[in-house]
């Protein structure tokens, strides 16, 4: 599996690549694999304020669905609009292609409390 050393990693299986004053979120490797195809993602909160942990909106595949939760607080700027269309590009691009919202971060220093690579990686292994 693929972590990128430039990202940021929760506990929940989200990855946060900043860029300038915002950030791309998506999920990662291990989590488009363990859920399978993926074929809806909905998210509700653009425009809103969302704190770190909390539900920013699902990602459903063709057995199950599942929460997506913010690594840092934010506003929501923006859903990946190829996303609508081709919901499969979290599978097939998904530190590319496949991010799923660009936020505006509230705190950076919360940044800090996220995983790196290594350590996401290790944390999946247990």
């Amino acid at each position: 599996m693929n972590f990128p050393a430039e990202l940021k990693y929760t506990k929940d299986h989200e990855w946060i690549r900043v860029d300038g004053d915002v950030a791309y979120v998506g999920i990662t490797d291990y989590a488009q694999s363990e859920l399978g195809e993926i074929v809806f993602v909905d998210v509700t909160t653009v425009g809103e304020t969302v704190a770190k942990e909390e539900t920013f909106g699902t990602i459903e595949a063709v057995k199950t669905v599942s929460d997506l939760f913010m690594p840092v607080g934010g506003e929501v700027l923006e859903v990946n609009p190829e996303l609508e269309d081709q919901p499969e590009l979290v599978n097939s691009d998904v530190y590319g292609k496949g991010w799923i919202i660009k936020v505006s971060i509230s705190n950076p220093a919360e940044l800090d409390e996220l995983m790196a690579a290594d350590e996401y990686e290790k944390m999946i292994a247990k």
